[in-house]
């Protein structure tokens, strides 16, 4: 099954020590997609950011060689909404306004709970 990973999906390992993929793949998904919208985001959060976030996305980026980077242009959401509804693939965000939009488009929702594990 493919998941669709966002920029603060792939934060989450610098975040809270959890590993995303081996989480994953205990819930049957086995190919990961990124937007290259949040390859942008998560290079300008390195570039910008500071201490807990600059290395968040430092890791995040050295993730991304595990995942298959999508070519789209436009707004990250509005990417990651069209990709989760064409692809019938599922999404690993933790954004509030995201998780709205992609439940009332009947897309699966994979989340981070408790800080300790991912959940559908």
């Amino acid at each position: 099954m493919k998941v669709i990973i966002d920029t603060n999906g792939l934060m989450i390992p610098g975040q809270f020590g959890l590993d995303i993929f081996s989480e994953l793949r205990g819930l049957g998904f086995d190919s990961y997609l990124v937007p290259r919208a949040s390859v942008r985001e998560l290079e300008k959060i390195y570039a910008e950011g500071r201490g807990k976030d600059r290395t968040a996305a430092r890791i995040a980026l050295s993730l991304l060689e595990r995942c298959t980077i999508i070519e789209e242009n436009g707004f990250t959401d509005d990417i990651i909404t069209d990709m989760a509804v064409d692809m019938n693939a599922a999404v690993l965000t933790n954004d509030i306004e995201l998780k709205k939009r992609l439940c009332s488009k009947g897309v699966t929702i994979v989340y981070l709970r408790g800080r300790t594990r991912l959940s559908i």
